[in-house]
């Protein structure tokens, strides 16, 4: 990869489960400021029972190229379809090094921590995962929250030095309910919410 002094992405790392991690945006960026005319690309290889799989190919020409594989599941995320894809995407780049040391991706410890970022919206897919989505009903974006989504929540609440009856305040005012109370669709909402906030600052 071709060295730089145009992207620093330790300005762009956060804490995720007491690692560094950078965001796949991040990593796209990254790879725009060093190779604008690297070429990506993403295809939807499945998508069974609400669970998709995407492949996300990035080339550097005259340079490198790496192959990404992502799956997601309409249980854990409502825009599953998205989050796969950007997984792929991730995975890919960290195979080029765009952010192979500040991500978990190739880290398979046992307890590792699931890491699933925001999505990186590509205007090819959009049309395929707004189809897909209006056809999942409302039935089941009602349900329960996932024990995944409960137990991502409360760590990533830690990280920002979030109390539980904090998380529970906070849950009242945006969704009306508490906590233990949220449905997949909020759960997901307040999971991208948290991604976005600062951490609190410690006491000296």
């Amino acid at each position: 990869m071709e060295t730089t002094n145009t992207f620093d992405p330790r300005r762009f790392v956060t804490r995720v489960g007491g690692a560094d991690y950078l965001e796949v945006k991040w990593r796209v960026y990254w790879l725009r400021t060093v190779h604008p005319d690297a070429v990506i690309t993403t295809e939807l290889i499945s998508h069974e029972n609400s669970v998709a799989v995407f492949k996300a190919h990035v080339s550097i020409p005259g340079g490198g190229s790496s192959t990404g594989w992502g799956s997601e599941g309409y249980d854990d995320f409502r825009d599953y379809l998205e989050k796969a894809e950007t997984k792929a995407l991730g995975r890919a780049l960290a195979a080029l090094g765009f952010g192979t040391q500040f991500t978990p991706d190739f880290d398979f410890a046992e307890g590792q921590e699931k890491v699933v970022d925001a999505p990186v919206r590509l205007a090819r897919q959009r049309q395929l995962v707004d189809f897909a989505q209006e056809r999942q009903g409302q039935a089941a974006e009602r349900q329960s929250m996932t024990d995944r989504q409960k137990s991502f929540i409360r760590q990533m609440a830690r990280e920002k030095g979030f109390a539980e009856e904090e998380i529970n305040t906070q849950v009242t005012e945006l969704f009306g309910k508490r906590f233990e109370q949220l449905d997949r669709r909020d759960a997901s909402a307040y999971i991208e919410r948290l991604k976005s906030v600062e951490p609190l600052a410690k006491a000296s």
